[in-house]
C-alpha cells in the first residue's frame, strides 16, 4: 500500500454536480464497460468523450470517456421510477429524485462526520460506484449512490438503498467496519467492499480479480486527485490573504 492522506479525518469539500429527472418518457441507459447501467435522458458526443444528460435540457450530465461505454439503449423509463418501496409507493415518489451538489455534500459530510471518515474519500467511492447516480441499479442488484447489495443493505438497516441519504449512511458504515476489520488499510478495505471481505481474507490481500484491482486503483486514484486540489486550493487561499 502506497503513501495515502489520512483518512479518517472530515473535510468537507465536495464539488460533483448531481441531479436526476423523474420523468417517466422514454430516455437511454448506458451501460459502462465495469458493468454498471446508468439511465438518463439523452446522451452526445462533446469533445472526445460521452456525456448522459440527466434531465431535458444540457445543464445536467455525468461525463464518461467514450471507451467506458459498452452500449447504449432506448428504455421507456428507469429501472428507478419502477422500483416499488416497501409502501407500496412508486420509487419517483418515495425517493430524492433530484439531488443537488449541495445536497450530496451534507450527506456525504454528515456520514464523514459520524464515522470520522475523509469525504473526499466518499466522493471517490461514490465516483467510482455509481458515478453519482442516485438511482444507480448494477446488473447484480447493487443499488443506489454506494452500490449495496439487498442484503448488505438489509444487514445495515437500509430499507430503501435507492433513497441517497439512507444509501449514504449504509455505504459509509459499510467502509467504515471493513476498515476497522482491515486495520485501516484502505486498499484491503476497498478490495472488502468490492469483493467482500471473506475473498481479502482468503487471498490474504487484494483478491486476483480484475474488477476488484481495476476499482481499488480507480478509488485511491480519484482519492489522491481530489485531496492535491484540495491542498492546492488551501495554498492558493493562504496566498491570496496575504
Amino acid at each position: 500500500m502506497g503513501k495515502f492522506p489520512t483518512i479518517r479525518r472530515l473535510i468537507a469539500t465536495l464539488t460533483v454536480v448531481v441531479a436526476y429527472s423523474a420523468s417517466a418518457h422514454a430516455g437511454e441507459r448506458l451501460t459502462l464497460r465495469n458493468g454498471f447501467d446508468i439511465c438518463g435522458d439523452h446522451h452526445a458526443e462533446v469533445d472526445g468523450r460521452t456525456r448522459l444528460y440527466l434531465s431535458p435540457g444540457e445543464d445536467n450530465y455525468v461525463e464518461y470517456r467514450s471507451d467506458e461505454i459498452a452500449s447504449v439503449e432506448l428504455v421507456p423509463d428507469s429501472p428507478a421510477t419502477r422500483h416499488s418501496s416497501s409502501n407500496g409507493k412508486s420509487g419517483a415518489n418515495s425517493i430524492q429524485t433530484k439531488l443537488s451538489p449541495a445536497d450530496l455534500r451534507e450527506m456525504l459530510s454528515k456520514a464523514g462526520h459520524e464515522h470520522n471518515l475523509d469525504v473526499d474519500l466518499l466522493a471517490s467511492l461514490v465516483k467510482a460506484e455509481s458515478g453519482g447516480n442516485a438511482r444507480a441499479l448494477s446488473p447484480v442488484g447493487a443499488q443506489g449512490l454506494m452500490q449495496l447489495m439487498p442484503a448488505t443493505a438489509k444487514g445495515l438497516g437500509v430499507d430503501d438503498s435507492f433513497e441517497p441519504n439512507a444509501n449514504v449512511r449504509g455505504g459509509t458504515a459499510y467502509l467504515d467496519a471493513m476498515l476497522t476489520r482491515f486495520h485501516d488499510n484502505l486498499s484491503l478495505a476497498l478490495a472488502a467492499y468490492n469483493a467482500g471481505p471473506e475473498a481479502v481474507e482468503r487471498y490474504h490481500g487484494i483478491p486476483p480479480y480484475r474488477e476488484t484491482q481495476t476499482y481499488v486503483a480507480r478509488v485511491i486514484h480519484e482519492f489522491n486527485r481530489r485531496v492535491l486540489a484540495r491542498e492546492a486550493e488551501a495554498r492558493r487561499a493562504t496566498v491570496s490573504s496575504r
